[in-house]
């Protein structure tokens, strides 16, 4: 695809995206996405789950646009709750809670917010301008795949929470084949036999995810937060001319921080079930190592807050890229917009460029449109949304588990989701207790059928025998991949095993 067509097709999805209808849907997104950031332990990913029922009566494109709005306006939202509360409203927002509150309660906090938000905008334009020239070409490759290709890419999805997501891969991969069995409920989808339905007739068009992601995370949080007696005790914050233009002259000293963060969180967000959290704390603290004044660091650096800042909203336009041309959601979030694809009849991957032209381009023209709409938005009316976080939480906690009832009633119209959503917001909870992860989980429910049916198509062509793979230079490349990726925390556990065990005093003394 020529750079000609790229820019062709560039402006008609800005004439798309420009609308009055679009323009009107994209506000409203970032106006709910911003308070819904805002609110601590709601998040972007409860709040797309809870709003994708909303969008069933619109078109593809204004949905997407509408989804894609709130997970930006989130963005947003969680910087403000981290600098002025000390409070993260996104998990992606912790690292930015370590300079960020600091900064404000030194009297800096239009600084601090400044630099949250425009390091934000600078990461995620220069990441829409790399989606919107590698999607293309990405989905040209893509078109190569066929099944076997198919399966060897959902395994490297999988694989990648367990190499690269940090903390136990026993619990990472025991929470990823409890979201492929949660899958398997429903219709068989080779022999159309009904199976782990339990006699219930409910139950044998499967599981719904959003019934699931809805109690997982939204009652999940209320119970967890419930339980914490979460009280909110924040910094007065607004932005005045003067921290603009401070803030502003300072930023380009940060030029290497903004370029490192903005390449580094987009190649995170590509990566198959990342995301902007481990983006967040990758970019912040490679900025403490390089960076000329460390011992600043949690002190209140402004670096502190840019690095993180731009990483994550740079890994929120990364994890899109595989979503649109793949199939594959980078993030959690990506996953909830992924299972709206299917809701709204239209099948991820290359051929959407081809097929569905208004819908792929008028979400890029969105983006574009949307961060900078977004991030005028929270220049001009943080304090109005810093005052949500005044609202008692008792107000708030009944509010939201309303909301998720009436979402999840939607999905089906049966009784049966509620039930089913209470008792994925219980084992949220637990879950959340007993420090396991949530991501693994959501994306495995999410592609359970597909990998399903990329695998059992994969073996009629090989007439049953796992050789075709081998016989797949992709595909045999991409399974190596994720064996790599399976292994490395051997690895690591093998070479910390190796190291020798730091003496204690008394030791340091005989030896002496």
């Amino acid at each position: 695809m020529s750079l000609l067509s790229v820019f062709n097709d560039l402006l008609y999805g800005l004439g798309v995206a420009a609308t009055p209808y679009h323009l009107a849907v994209a506000v409203i997104g970032l106006l709910l996405g911003t308070a819904i950031g805002v609110l601590p332990g709601l998040g972007g990913t409860n709040g797309v789950a809870l709003l994708l029922p909303l969008t069933f009566n619109l078109t593809p494109t204004a949905a997407i646009i509408l989804l894609a709005s709130v997970y930006w306006g989130a963005i947003f939202g969680g910087a403000i709750t981290s600098i002025l509360f000390n409070i993260p409203g996104e998990p992606w927002s912790v690292a930015t809670t370590f300079d960020g509150h600091p900064l404000a309660k030194q009297g800096r906090a239009g600084m601090a917010l400044t630099a949250a938000f425009t390091s934000s905008f600078i990461g995620a334009l220069v990441s829409i301008v790399l989606f919107t020239f590698f999607a293309p070409p990405l989905a040209e490759w893509a078109l190569r795949f066929g099944p076997p290709e198919n399966f060897a890419v959902l395994m490297l999805a999988f694989a990648t929470f367990t190499g690269l997501g940090g903390g136990r891969p026993a619990k990472t991969i025991l929470m990823t084949l409890l979201g492929l069995l949660l899958s398997t409920v429903g219709f068989d989808i080779v022999t159309g036999q009904p199976r782990m339905h339990f006699g219930l007739v409910s139950l044998q068009s499967g599981i719904s995810f959003i019934v699931i992601a809805i109690g997982l995370f939204g009652l999940g949080e209320i119970f967890l937060t419930v339980e914490e007696g979460l009280r909110l005790e924040g910094v007065g914050g607004r932005i005045s001319f003067r921290d603009l233009w401070e803030t502003w002259a300072r930023f380009p000293r940060y030029l290497a921080t903004l370029v490192r963060a903005t390449l580094l969180g987009f190649w995170i967000g590509v990566l198959p079930g990342t995301g902007a959290t481990p983006a967040s704390f990758v970019s912040y603290g490679l900025a403490k190592q390089l960076s000329k004044e460390p011992e600043k660091f949690g002190k209140g650096s402004v670096e502190g807050v840019v690095a993180p800042e731009t990483a994550a909203h740079a890994a929120g336009i990364g994890a899109l890229l595989p979503m649109v041309t793949l199939g594959i959601p980078g993030s959690p979030t990506a996953a909830v917009m992924l299972a709206g694809f299917f809701i709204w009849g239209l099948n991820p991957g290359p051929l959407l460029f081809t097929t569905q032209r208004e819908f792929v381009w008028g979400l890029i023209g969105s983006m574009y449109l949307a961060n900078v709409i977004g991030v005028l938005i929270v220049l001009t009316l943080v304090p109005a949304f810093a005052a949500i976080n005044r609202i008692p939480f008792a107000v708030l906690a009944p509010l939201i588990v309303i909301l998720s009832s009436i979402g999840t009633y939607a999905v089906n119209n049966q009784t049966l989701d509620l039930w089913i959503m209470l008792g994925a917001g219980v084992a949220g909870y637990l879950f959340k207790k007993l420090d396991y992860p949530l991501a693994p989980l959501v994306v495995a429910l999410v592609l359970g059928d597909m990998t399903e049916q990329a695998l059992r198509q994969s073996l009629i062509m090989g007439q049953g025998s796992f050789a075709i793979f081998a016989t797949r230079p992709i595909a045999l490349a991409f399974l190596a991949g994720s064996a790599v990726l399976l292994l490395l925390p051997l690895y690591r556990a093998l070479r910390n095993g190796r190291r020798p065990r730091p003496l204690r005093p008394a030791e340091a003394k005989v030896e002496a």
